[in-house]
């Protein structure tokens, strides 16, 4: 199993297995919220019990990863970086807990 420890060489190697067609954003958009349905409905399987619950837990992780193959190809396709991005997110939460806003809601809080 590889492990992978930087967000740039993930999204690199997950666009190398990219297949090309138009409608690059709403392709990854869409597939973005698919797998995180998937993801959400495994999590409510968990939630109510269900027996499987080691199955469950594999299925879930499998589905953050095709989560993390479409946040990839997203940011590839808005010529973003992973690294930056999720650099930028952890500096935008520091900011709202030195700033006691973690809770609530609202973009700009």
């Amino acid at each position: 199993m590889s492990k992978i420890e930087k967000f740039a060489d993930y999204q690199k190697s997950a666009m190398d297995l990219r297949l090309n067609h138009d409608n690059r954003i709403t392709y990854a958009t869409l597939g973005l919220v698919g797998e995180a349905g998937e993801l959400a409905n495994k999590v409510k399987k968990l939630l109510r019990g269900d027996p499987q619950r080691e199955e469950l837990m594999a299925g879930i992780r499998a589905e953050m990863g095709d989560v993390l193959w479409y946040l990839a190809a997203l940011a590839d396709d808005l010529g973003s970086d992973l690294s930056e991005i999720a650099g930028e997110n952890i500096n935008k939460l520091h900011s709202r807990q030195n700033r006691g806003k973690l809770l609530g809601g609202g973009d700009e809080r």
